[in-house]
């Protein structure tokens, strides 16, 4: 294992090790977070499982947008389990390192946990679109069939772009230092410590991010002005009616926007202004608080996710 000030001109064959430099010495405090990110990650596990057997189980949810929101909530359980071990098992350990195997592994779950995400908020803004904007041509648009394709190619779309860009891209690199100043595997981190070339990666990854990101805003952005046009002109019933589907998917789309802007701030950009508490908060905001306010939201603002969820609760 490389020394945590690993010098550039180090062999890049002895680097096997990543040493996560971010996490603070917390003293006994660390079995309170310990308790506090344990409960954290039950919760999550719990509110998503039980909304997915929920709508799994109910005929009456069998429908496309809750069909969407189940693919959702098993996103969140993939996510969330990507991140929560390893903090786990790092809060505890005084020596915060990770092998490059396992790194790597990280880092491919994590991104493809933030693209499916965001291709399954687009997809269901797309669904809303569908459902409200063409209701006559929404039962021939939304086929079982054409479903299964949308939600195989969110999930194909993500898994395999991050397979190239882990493996394909950063993988290939060879490093010459092994300090990671995050309290998990970034993906700019490694390639930031590598020794290689890295002109194709940057180029190819600026690319992507900017192309991804213009896509899903101008998709989303389209979906919602056709909405906001239809509501003002329907009745007050109509617009209840809709709001009550759609807020729920936009606070979900606020919040991983919010966490997803920052990391890719600190990225891209020099955050040592930001302290170093907050900037960890931050950075983890993406990670741990989105797995868990998606069941909160569509669970508690989505009627009959609702109804459902209390004759079940009633009936036990």
């Amino acid at each position: 294992i490389l020394s945590p000030h690993g010098e550039p001109g180090m062999n890049s064959t002895s680097v096997t090790h990543f040493v996560l430099g971010a996490y603070m010495d917390i003293g006994l405090l660390k079995y309170p977070v310990f308790v506090f990110l344990l409960l954290w990650y039950a919760a999550i596990l719990l509110s998503n499982l039980l909304l997915i057997a929920v709508i799994s189980r109910s005929r009456s949810l069998h429908e496309p947008m809750f069909v969407f929101v189940c693919a959702l909530f098993v996103n969140e359980v993939y996510g969330s389990t990507a991140i929560f071990p390893m903090l786990l098992s790092q809060i505890l350990h005084e020596a915060h390192v990770i092998t490059r195997a396992a790194c790597l592994l990280q880092i491919f779950c994590l991104y493809s946990y933030g693209g499916t995400e965001l291709n399954m908020l687009t997809l269901m803004s797309y669904d809303r679109y569908l459902a409200i904007c063409r209701p006559l041509q929404y039962s021939s648009s939304m086929t079982p069939t054409k479903m299964a394709a949308l939600m195989a190619l969110a999930w194909g779309h993500s898994l395999l772009m991050n397979l190239f860009i882990t493996y394909g891209l950063t993988g290939r690199l060879s490093q010459c230092r092994n300090v990671i100043d995050k309290v998990y595997c970034d993906n700019f981190w490694v390639v930031r410590l590598s020794c290689s070339d890295t002109t194709v990666s940057n180029i190819f990854g600026l690319v992507n991010v900017v192309c991804r990101l213009l896509c899903v805003i101008t998709l989303i952005l389209y979906s919602y002005g056709r909405i906001l046009r239809v509501c003002l002109r329907s009745s007050k019933s109509a617009r209840q009616t809709a709001l009550s589907t759609c807020v729920p998917h936009l606070l979900s789309i606020l919040n991983f926007s919010c966490g997803g802007l920052f990391e890719l701030m600190q990225s891209r950009f020099d955050m040592s202004a930001v302290s170093t508490p907050l900037r960890i908060f931050l950075s983890l905001h993406w990670l741990t608080v989105q797995p868990l306010a998606s069941p909160v939201i569509y669970g508690l603002k989505m009627t009959k996710i609702r109804l459902v969820v209390r004759t079940l609760l009633s009936r036990k």
